[in-house]
């Protein structure tokens, strides 16, 4: 598991995924919330699966090491 994903990227989808994650228990209060769990995880790890598959890294610190 390489690092693909920008840090300014990464920290967005954390920001992202506790907004989404709220939604469990605010607003409609739907399961679709879990997303949030994802986007988190993706923010903390750096490593976005789609993104190997497609060969894409916004990370380019990463791509040169």
């Amino acid at each position: 598991m390489k690092t693909n994903i920008h840090p300014i990227e990464r920290g967005v989808r954390i920001v992202l995924g506790i907004v989404i994650l709220s939604l469990i228990f605010v607003g409609p209060k739907s399961w679709w919330g879990l997303i949030g769990i994802v986007l988190i995880f993706i923010g903390l790890t750096g490593w976005c699966p789609p993104y190997q598959l497609l060969g894409l890294s916004t990370c380019k610190k990463c791509q040169d090491a």
